[in-house]
């Protein structure tokens, strides 16, 4: 019995190995021909955030709270109908680890946009946008540590305009 549930054990810890994450998608996909890709490193939004009230336009809002607490940003945006299955497949099993949280959908003309999020009431730890249509695929993922209230207030206002 011992052994069953060790090799159950041994068993789940290799499946989460190969789970996959936002940089893994980003690492797979960013050197493909037509997908644009954008990494952002913890090192340059420690840098960015040492820059004080960091405000957007002419609207109040400081970003600053929410990008000293990023630890990374994934971009992939592919015109190639090649991988568009496969990105859009890869990154659907990440967002439904069970893990996230859908926060908004929009469809509209055959394009649909969501957006998700995990985290508890004080901490969002990742925020994921998936938007696909027929030709296009864009894959969005942030990491870090973001305080709610100013994760909230950002895109409450980003949905206002």
């Amino acid at each position: 019995m011992k052994r069953i549930i060790i090799l159950f054990a041994a068993l789940l810890l290799s499946f989460s190995a190969f789970a996959q994450n936002g940089k893994s998608i980003y690492q797979k996909y960013s050197d493909a021909e037509n997908v644009s890709a954008v990494y952002v490193s913890p090192a340059m939004f420690r840098m960015i955030g040492q820059i004080p009230d960091l405000e957007v336009g002419q609207e109040n809002v400081n970003l600053t709270p929410v990008i000293r607490s990023l630890t990374g940003l994934y971009i992939l945006n592919s015109e190639n109908a090649a991988i568009n299955g496969s990105l859009r497949a890869d990154a659907e099993r990440f967002i439904n680890s069970g893990r996230y949280e859908l926060l908004m959908e929009a469809k509209d003309s055959g394009e649909t946009v969501r957006i998700y999020t995990v985290g508890n009431d004080r901490v969002i730890e990742g925020f994921v946008m998936l938007a696909a249509e027929a030709s296009e695929v864009t894959f969005i993922c942030l990491d870090g540590q973001m305080p709610r209230k100013d994760f909230e207030e950002l895109f409450s206002k980003a949905m206002r305009k």
